[in-house]
């Protein structure tokens, strides 16, 4: 019998039970189809050991820890990349703390805490350019060597490429910012989206003719800003309106600069089309379609009311194209 699927947050809550597994470790943002390579091979050696697959990410990603605010957006949030994995058919999410003292682990310690005296892992299987340690000085050879001494075994995974070119979270980042939705929907292997549970706003979208269903970003920084043209539905596949599982729409990503002051949070609004009801705690999955514009900072409120009815226009003419 598969085991249940689950998050362990930190070594310190390492059981016995969580011993002999096979494993890959990584960032996975956006889990785009080169990491569906690896967790492809994963599940495979898994299954043939009898062993759960186990993925081990970091929080927060490497890079941004060394690179704070300069470093690149994020595809996803923590919560969306966990379930992602889950999808994909991984049993367990092993997320470490990338803090001052992981950091200075040496590659061999690294390996000797986390994947021998931790999980007791069988086998490991690694992305194509795979590099850790402290000044990432670990590499495929070291693990092949350390392996053979330890017990486990090590293999790598060929480059994922599409159109000539490696299927990266970097690429895909571009493509969301050149507003190449298909590429990156065939990066991905399906369309960008992001997903987040509905909070109360201040009613504002309902002053401005157009009522909105407002997605709290927190402090995730989206690759995307801007107003687009977007296709949402209920992450639990429940109907969002009687005989309506998707709903078209129109979203702005950003800090609505018009109505804001410094410091404002990131907000995903969305306007769905002929939509009235209370969607207030609904998890929504909001499917990116197409770019109409920059967020802009409006003079007046009467200005941001006529531009948002445009938008809006802007948005019903692009999906009656489309059919």
């Amino acid at each position: 019998m598969a085991p249940e699927r689950e998050l362990i947050r930190g070594l310190h809550n390492l059981r016995p039970r969580h011993r002999d597994c096979v494993a890959t470790i990584g960032s996975f943002d956006g889990v785009h189809l080169g990491h569906r390579a690896i967790i492809a091979q994963l599940r495979q050696r898994a299954a043939e050991q009898g062993v759960p697959s186990v993925v081990i990410v970091f929080e927060p990603q490497p890079h941004e820890f060394f690179s704070g605010e300069k470093a690149p957006a994020r595809l996803m949030r923590f919560k969306e990349k966990v379930l992602s994995l889950f999808e994909a058919g991984v049993d367990r999410v092993l997320c470490l703390q990338f803090n001052d003292r992981l950091r200075s682990l040496g590659a061999e310690a690294f390996v000797r805490e986390v994947l021998v005296d931790g999980l007791a892992i069988r086998h490991l299987v690694v992305g194509d350019d795979f590099r850790f340690g402290c000044d990432r000085s670990g590499d495929y050879r070291l693990l092949q060597k350390i392996g053979a001494g330890a017990g486990f075994t090590v293999e790598d995974t060929a480059t994922v490429e599409i159109d000539g070119e490696r299927v990266s979270s970097t690429r895909i980042r571009a493509a969301l910012e050149a507003g190449d939705f298909e590429l990156a929907a065939a990066l991905l292997g399906k369309p960008y989206r992001i997903t987040g549970r509905v909070a109360p706003g201040r009613a504002l979208g309902r002053q401005l003719g157009a009522p909105t269903a407002n997605v709290r970003l927190h402090r995730y920084r989206s690759p995307l800003v801007g107003v687009y043209t977007v296709r949402t539905r209920a992450t639990d596949g429940s109907e969002l309106a009687p005989g309506r599982q998707v709903i078209d729409g129109v979203a702005n990503v950003g800090f609505r600069p018009t109505v804001e002051g410094e410091g404002a949070q990131p907000l995903l609004e969305v306007n769905l089309f002929d939509f009235s009801g209370d969607l207030y705690g609904r998890e929504l999955a909001v499917e990116f379609c197409h770019k109409l514009r920059d967020e802009e900072k409006f003079d007046s409120l009467e200005i941001l009311k006529a531009r948002i009815a445009q938008d809006i226009e802007d948005a019903k003419v692009w999906f009656a194209r489309k059919r």
